[in-house]
């Protein structure tokens, strides 16, 4: 062993174990985040933030089915209390009536600083009668009953007021005395958990433990039959992560036995296949090690977009095997490494467009590729000669590359067919478009149409909210973000009494503004002036004043009570309700209040117009997620096409500057374009749903294949190709096209659009770039 060999070995081992250590060291992740903007409008922050720790991110609906109708009641009842008690869950609600009691508890206690309906004309004479007869009315229902042990304490009915509207809106059935499905067939519950939407970890360990506890519960005696099924974001980012992993690995190892076994057939020598993974691992490891140093989060779809740059690594190693064979490691380095580097530098260009995307996402794609592409070109030019050793190479290049010689010698044939297709590509290209962009970003979330017609079913049981439509306040502080609250919700109050809106949420439902509640305390009147007006609002009535001394005591400890606080929630369930909707940021707090769209609306729509102008006033923001999500999707698409465009021309720049001929220039470029042409419309015309990743996916097609055009572009100075190099170009587009191909068959659509659209670009780029290939004669 020479001493370059000890040296190349040792700077390649230290690189490998600093790499493993940060390795060891790096995040990764799979929620969100990855679709998310890096730099979002206040709109959009809203969107990113009820994504990550809103209240509907928090939710689980769970659906028990099978059995009887009293077995599925019983189920529900067994499963809320094994669930009820512990830390994880916020709240566990089933609709049994007991599940109420700590809220109601708490909502008697702080009635009077809760209640809206708390003024001085309450509880003046005319207010009291007409309080308490109604509170009277109400006994004979069956809701009624249900506060009739509270009428001496609450003869007003601010405790009806109150509960009735914890769960305004849509109401899901009972049946057995608990909540069911819509056509009975099903019991419901909803579980909201204290991990936030984003926390994966938190959110796996909650469905675990949902899941055992049902587990216990369905084998038990009188349970034969009873299944359950669970819908929610967490739940779809949790599969959305398990997913991920599993395809991952799967499309790694499928992708690295199909290369082991092309490689094994062309080199024959265990030693050459070992050494070819010197630049892979170098590539792969260098890739996921700068993405988590920069960002410090790699995305799990970031890691499957690796797997289809392994065929890509691979090349480098081919090239110096099988073209070095004939005449040696200093002459590849002077007669092919320009063209490789050329190659290499083009593809970092295409890469590199991405880098400026404010679509994460996309902008570790683009940093994984180059970083992995240029770790592993450098490590095949300086290290991997030194590695091998002299006489490491593929001794019988020339006879396995001759095979290929009357196909590229006879590729020229093809060019009016393949000029016909372009043909039909472009007209059908021009005709449609219009309509070649999917307009929706729910085209790269990984939920299954199984998985999203479960969890609507589930949420319209429910009455589950679905948090389209909010107004967002910001204020400097939490009292002056109630306050604001409450003036946004006094006005959104008129609209639901005109039937246009269904209602609203507000975290001053349940923690009013210190100011109200002052003002709530100072409508009530002394004990000895509310016993008065007792007497002549309940003359002739059917309940005496006598027997409502609870009420004057409540009353008049309500006058002196200290001012309800966020620490009051604790232990009631409503915490998480007010967190969810007052939230503090860097720059203040930030209040949500959700609206729901009126029962009437088909489509779950509301006048939007109406909403802005009844908020013009308020300083709340009136946002429509999906308008957002929408609107996001669609500047991604604006973003990703101006972001090819300028790869593209950075890559035309740069070979015009390298080649400095235009017929060598269009040699190399019109390949490609034809290759995009037709891929575009091939995939349309089969009825694939086009994206933001298919648009990626073509500036991709341009940075690997102008690695084949380029070879062939020394036809055009009079060079032969020879049977090394043809093999060598063989051998590396077909480990490319299995390399991304391979991701055609993940059923994660991201990944899915790229490989489907790259493989087969990567296969008709080195078509065209052999048939259009200008030959000239050497001299």
């Amino acid at each position: 062993m020479n001493r370059a060999f000890w040296r190349a070995l040792l700077i390649w081992l230290a690189a490998m174990g600093l790499g493993l250590v940060l390795l060891l060291n790096t995040r990764f992740s799979a929620d969100v985040s990855f679709f998310l903007p890096s730099k979002p409008t206040p709109e959009q922050q809203v969107m990113v933030d009820q994504l990550r720790e809103g209240a509907v991110s928090r939710l689980l609906m769970l659906a028990i089915a099978g059995g009887s109708a009293e077995q599925r009641a019983d189920a529900s009842r067994a499963l809320r209390a094994a669930l009820a008690s512990d830390k994880a869950l916020e709240t566990v609600q089933n609709g049994e009536a007991e599940a109420l009691e700590t809220v109601r508890d708490f909502m008697l206690d702080h009635r009077y600083q809760l209640s809206s309906a708390v003024t001085p004309e309450r509880f003046s004479v005319d207010g009291l009668r007409d309080a308490v007869n109604n509170s009277v009315d109400m006994l004979s229902s069956s809701a009624g009953m249900l506060f009739k042990p509270f009428l001496a304490r609450d003869p007003t009915g601010e405790l009806i007021e109150l509960v009735s509207g914890l769960n305004a809106g849509v109401q899901p059935n009972e049946r057995e005395g608990v909540w069911a499905s819509r056509d009975g067939e099903r019991a419901m519950l909803i579980v909201q958990t204290h991990a936030l939407g984003s926390d994966t970890d938190g959110q796996a360990a909650v469905i675990d433990l949902i899941r055992a506890s049902f587990d216990t519960i369905a084998a038990q005696d009188g349970m034969k039959g009873v299944t359950m099924e669970m819908s929610g974001p967490g739940l779809f980012a949790v599969r959305a992560r398990a997913t991920i992993q599993e395809e991952v690995a799967r499309l790694s190892l499928m992708s690295s036995v199909i290369l082991a076994v092309m490689l094994g057939f062309v080199y024959r020598r265990g030693r050459l296949m070992l050494l070819t993974l010197v630049p892979v691992l170098s590539g792969t490891l260098a890739a996921i090690v700068t993405v988590g140093l920069v960002h410090g989060t790699v995305f799990g779809i970031t890691v499957g977009f690796g797997a289809a740059l392994i065929g890509e690594a691979v090349d480098y190693a081919i090239y110096y095997f099988v073209q070095s064979g004939r005449q040696g490691t200093k002459s590849w380095r002077e007669q092919y490494w320009p063209t490789i580097r050329l190659g290499v530098l083009t593809s970092v260009l295409g890469f590199g467009a991405l880098l400026f995307s404010g679509f994460p996402g996309l902008a570790q794609l683009g940093l994984y590729a180059i970083s992995g592409i240029l770790a592993a070109a450098l490590v095949t030019r300086y290290l991997l000669p030194d590695l091998a050793g002299v006489g490491v190479h593929l001794n019988d290049g020339a006879r396995q590359g001759r095979v290929l010689r009357p196909l590229v010698a006879h590729a020229h044939v093809l060019r009016w067919p393949l000029i016909a297709i372009v043909l039909v590509a472009g007209v059908y290209l021009v005709q449609h478009r219009h309509e070649l962009w999917q307009p929706n970003l729910s085209a790269l979330s990984t939920v299954t149409q199984e998985e999203g017609e479960l969890d609507a079913h589930l949420r319209a049981d429910l009455g589950a909210p679905d948090a389209r439509y909010m107004a967002v306040i910001t204020a400097p502080d939490r009292e002056s973000a109630l306050q604001a609250a409450e003036r946004a919700g006094a006005k959104l109050r008129v609209l639901v009494d005109q039937g246009l809106i269904g209602g609203y949420d507000s975290p001053a439902r349940f923690l009013p503004s210190e100011a109200l509640q002052a003002a709530r305390r100072a409508s009530l009147p002394t004990p000895e002036e509310l016993g008065e007006r007792l007497k002549l609002a309940l003359v002739d009535a059917p309940l005496s004043a006598d027997k409502l001394q609870p009420f004057l005591d409540d009353v008049k400890a309500a006058r002196n009570a200290p001012a309800l606080t966020r620490a009051d929630l604790d232990g009631t369930g409503l915490g998480l309700a007010v967190d969810a909707l007052l939230m503090q940021r860097p720059n203040g707090w930030s209040v949500l209040l959700p609206l729901r769209p009126p029962a009437s609306s088909e489509g779950a729509d509301i006048p939007v117009d109406a909403v802005r102008a009844a908020l013009a006033d308020t300083g709340a923001l009136f946002i429509d997620l999906k308008g957002e999500f929408d609107t996001l999707y669609g500047d991604y698409i604006d973003e990703a096409i101006v972001l090819s465009l300028a790869g593209l021309l950075a890559i035309v720049v740069v070979l015009a500057f390298v080649l400095r001929s235009l017929p060598r220039l269009l040699g190399v470029m019109l390949p490609l374009v034809m290759a995009v042409m037709v891929v575009v419309a091939g995939l349309h015309a089969s009825g694939v749903s086009l994206h933001l990743l298919h648009l990626v996916g073509l500036l991709l097609t341009v940075a690997v294949g102008s690695n084949y055009t380029l070879f062939f572009d020394r036809l055009a100075l009079g060079e032969a190709l020879d049977d090394e190099t043809l093999l060598s170009i063989g051998v590396a587009s077909f480990t490319t096209a299995v390399g991304f191909g391979v991701l055609a068959l993940s059923s994660v659509p991201v990944l899915k659009a790229i490989g489907i659209t790259v493989g087969p670009g990567a296969v008709l780029a080195l078509i065209m770039s052999a048939a259009f290939a200008v030959r000239r004669r050497a001299a």
